[in-house]
């Protein structure tokens, strides 16, 4: 199992937050969907403001948010020491990848949704 953090959760299931999101609990994978918008996905509540989890909980913090968008939470993720980041497509951003791999964070720019279905999550 993969604990994840999901870093701009919705609840519009045409979203692919929600659709990994709601992926991610039918396989089995503890999960926090963190999004401003609140609601539900599925089960599941999407969080208005990212939980206190104590370092190395979170083995991949995914995000779907846009660089600028994620400057709150560079110090939440970075503390969380997290295994991997990924950084879904329209969400890139290289400064915080930088000060993630600099702190031993494995850093992906690719889609989440897609490396589950090759088998790569």
């Amino acid at each position: 199992m993969k604990p994840t953090l999901i870093l701009g959760a919705s609840s519009n299931p045409y979203r692919n937050s929600n659709q990994l999101t709601e992926r991610l609990i039918r396989e089995g994978h503890p999960v926090w969907p963190v999004g401003r918008s609140g609601g539900k996905i599925g089960e599941a509540t999407i969080l208005g403001a990212p939980p206190v989890l104590e370092p190395g909980t979170v083995d991949t913090v995914t995000v779907y948010l846009n660089a600028e968008n994620q400057r709150e939470y560079y110090d939440y993720v970075l503390a969380l020491k997290p295994k991997r980041l990924i950084f879904n497509p329209g969400a890139e951003n290289f400064e915080l990848g930088s000060l993630a791999q600099k702190a031993g964070i494995q850093v992906e720019y690719r889609c989440s949704q897609v490396m589950m279905a090759v088998g790569l999550y």
